[in-house]
């Protein structure tokens, strides 16, 4: 019991390095959901899936950290396991529908080569193109919460062990 008052709670989740990446990775995880949706979402599957990751990521990350700001975690040793736990599930996640992400834009950019060689509409090119650049703009984003949701992993994991 000792070790879960170690958890921060209330506004001490803007000062401990773990919880601090809290509100990054809603703002990024928030952009791929957003710049996603924005988008003829075709192939729909692998697009399915993004949305599904981005908006679970994003749902869970809210509680998780309302959990925290409220001081709800206190009186539960598990806490700390938990919170390790769902940051590495929220990061393989993120991975996964990452690469699935860029692997569709990369197929919209050769889409848009071929099409631009052939000489096709001009307007098709430019409804393309503007689905590309929304694309690459959530690769990156996608990337960067995987990145996010990684380092909150890894001190996460460190603050488990020190418990």
């Amino acid at each position: 019991m000792a070790s879960v008052a170690m958890l921060p709670s209330g506004m001490a989740i803007c000062c401990s390095l773990p919880d601090i990446l809290f509100l990054p990775e809603l703002v990024f995880g928030g952009l791929v959901w957003i710049l996603v949706a924005c988008t003829y979402i075709f192939p729909a599957n692998p697009l399915a899936y993004v949305m599904a990751v981005s908006l679970f990521c994003f749902c869970m990350s809210f509680i998780w950290m309302m959990v925290f700001l409220c001081g709800g975690h206190h009186n539960r040793s598990s806490w700390a396991t938990a919170d390790v736990l769902y940051h590495g599930l929220a990061a393989m996640l993120y991975l996964s529908a990452s690469v699935f992400l860029a692997l569709i834009t990369i197929g919209f950019g050769t889409t848009l080569s071929v099409l631009q060689s052939s000489g096709s509409d001009q307007d098709k090119i430019d409804g393309i193109l503007k689905i590309y650049r929304l694309d690459i703009s959530a690769v990156v984003f996608s990337f960067i919460t995987t990145l996010l949701y990684t380092i909150h992993t890894i001190f996460s994991g460190i603050r488990w062990k020190i418990f």
